[in-house]
This record gives C-alpha cells, sequence and structure tokens, in this order.
C-alpha cells in the first residue's frame, strides 16, 4: 500500500514524540531518580492503555500456554531496555542517547542471522559499517577520548541488545495478539519487574525530596505520548506499510532530538554533531536497501 498522508503523519509524530522522550527523561530528572521515572512512567501508561482498549474492546487476553513468551519480552523490553535507557542518559547528553539508539534498526538483521538464520547483504554491512563511523564522531573527541563516561555509552547500548532480545522474543508470540495489547500487557509485567527495585532504591529519595512542577509534567508528557500514543501512532503506520519502512522513519529521531535539546536544554548543537547523525542516518537509509545476500 502507498505512503498517504495519514500514514506519514502518523509515523512523524510518533517519532517526534520519541525524541521528545529523551528531553523529557531530562527534565524528570530534575526530582525523580531513573527507576522512579521508569516506574511511575510504566503506571501510568498501563492504565491509560488497559482503560483505553478496554472500552474500545481492542485487548486481547493472554492464554495461559503464551504466558513465558510475555514475561520474557517484558524482560527486554520495558525492563532492561529501561534499565540502560533511562540509568545511561543520566550521563551521556540526550542527543548522543538517540544516536546510539538510533541504531537498533542496524543490529536488527544481525539478530535474524544469528537466531532465524536469516541472510544479509554485502550493502546491508555496508550500512552498518558506515553508520558506526557517525557514531564515532559522535561520542569521541578530536584527540579520540570519550564525550561521555564509558558506563553511560555502555548502558544506553544495553538498551539497543536489549531491543535486539526483544525482537527475537517478538517472533514467538502468536499473531492473534495485536501489538497494542502486547505493549499494554508487557507494560503492567513491567511494572511488577520494577516494583522491588523502586521500593529498595528509589522510595526513600522519592518521599523525602522536593517535586518540582516541570518533573511532573515531563513525567506525564512520558506517559502519556512517548509511552503510549507513540506507540499507537506507530503500530498504525507500521501496519499500513510493513516494518522494514516505518523503520526508517525511526532515522528522524536523533535529527528531532539535537534540534529539541538544542532548544530546550541548551545541549550545543555543533558542525561535528550535525556531521556524525547525518552519517548515522545515511548509513540507516543504506542498511535497508536489498541487494545481493551472502
Amino acid at each position: 500500500m502507498p505512503f498517504n498522508v495519514k500514514v506519514i503523519a502518523s509515523l512523524v509524530v510518533s517519532m517526534v514524540f520519541w525524541a521528545f522522550s529523551f528531553v523529557w527523561i531530562k527534565q524528570a530528572f530534575e526530582s525523580f531518580n531513573p527507576l522512579s521515572v521508569i516506574w511511575l512512567r510504566l503506571v501510568v501508561s498501563s492504565i491509560m492503555m488497559f482503560t483505553v482498549l478496554s472500552l474500545m474492546k481492542r485487548l486481547v487476553r493472554i492464554h495461559r500456554a503464551d504466558i513465558k513468551w510475555f514475561l520474557l519480552l517484558a524482560f527486554f523490553e520495558p525492563f532492561l531496555y529501561f534499565m540502560g535507557e533511562s540509568f545511561g542518559l543520566k550521563y551521556v547528553p540526550s542527543t548522543m542517547g538517540a544516536v546510539i539508539v538510533s541504531t537498533i534498526p542496524l543490529f536488527a538483521p544481525i539478530a535474524d542471522r544469528i537466531f532465524f538464520k536469516a541472510r544479509l547483504t554485502w550493502i546491508n554491512l555496508a550500512g552498518i559499517s558506515f553508520s558506526f563511523i557517525g557514531v564515532l564522531l559522535i561520542i569521541l573527541e578530536d584527540d579520540f577520548s570519550l564525550k561521555a563516561p564509558i558506563h553511560g555509552i555502555l548502558l544506553v547500548f544495553m538498551a539497543v541488545f536489549a531491543a535486539m532480545g526483544y525482537s527475537v522474543v517478538l517472533k514467538k508470540v502468536p499473531a492473534r495478539y495485536n501489538a497494542v495489547s502486547i505493549i499494554t500487557f508487557q507494560n503492567i509485567i513491567g511494572i511488577f519487574y520494577f516494583f522491588p527495585l523502586f521500593v529498595f532504591y528509589d522510595w526513600h529519595h522519592l518521599t523525602h525530596t522536593v517535586i518540582t512542577t516541570n518533573a511532573v509534567l515531563a513525567m506525564v508528557q512520558l506517559s502519556i505520548f512517548a509511552s503510549s500514543l507513540a506507540f499507537i501512532f506507530f503500530t498504525y503506520g507500521m501496519r499500513k506499510v510493513g516494518i522494514t519502512k516505518a523503520n526508517v522513519f525511526v532515522n528522524l529521531i536523533p535529527v528531532f532530538t539535537a534540534v529539541f535539546a538544542w532548544m530546550i536544554l541548551g545541549d550545543p548543537l555543533t558542525v561535528r554533531k550535525v556531521i556524525g547523525i547525518a552519517v548515522v542516518i545515511g548509513g540507516l537509509f543504506v542498511s535497508q536497501i536489498k541487494m545481493r545476500r551472502i
């Protein structure tokens, strides 16, 4: 089915919401620790999506035989993914985090190759290599030292590899479940995964800190727009154009994030950063080209 304005708008809006999430997380850190941000975000999003889908009669209940797949899905995402992303953004700039996360489509074919024996093309590998050059431009200084702590960068990459694990497990989930039901239940399960950590590590801080309006607003925006509406818009667009074409729009996230972080957080938008983003995006597009397989 060819692109139309409604489909393109849905995909672009979802990318805008996800790009803003890197800024909102930074704003939420004014009052909340990473675990609090994750747990509260999941609670609000789960309540909202469960209620809306139930009223619309779109919620597909989990069959007992499939519980193991949903438990594993939620372990990779939101648990490992949000742990990597949220804790990583404590140490790395929003734009750098967005660029690293945007490499997820690059690693998906590698996961398919390892677990499902899918084939790669030479041009796919060239695109992957090209994008890594762009990532290096963004994370390295002129003297090849890192612009951010190595543990922060590794934490964000943990989110990338969690997304790879998620994509592998997702293929095991029966087709009878629609995408929004899967997202709703994995978020609900994620609440229980994070709850012990939240109570043990963050409850005392949450009850003894000054909570700003800006941080609360950022938390609400993360829950409604990034964790709920973005998935709904992306799912709609993906069903119209397919996974591969929809994933191309993910390339827009670091561009939007760089602009939003510059406008809202005052992050510098240097020529080197712009070039690095362009190289990453170029490599991502090249990696989507289909040519001779290996």
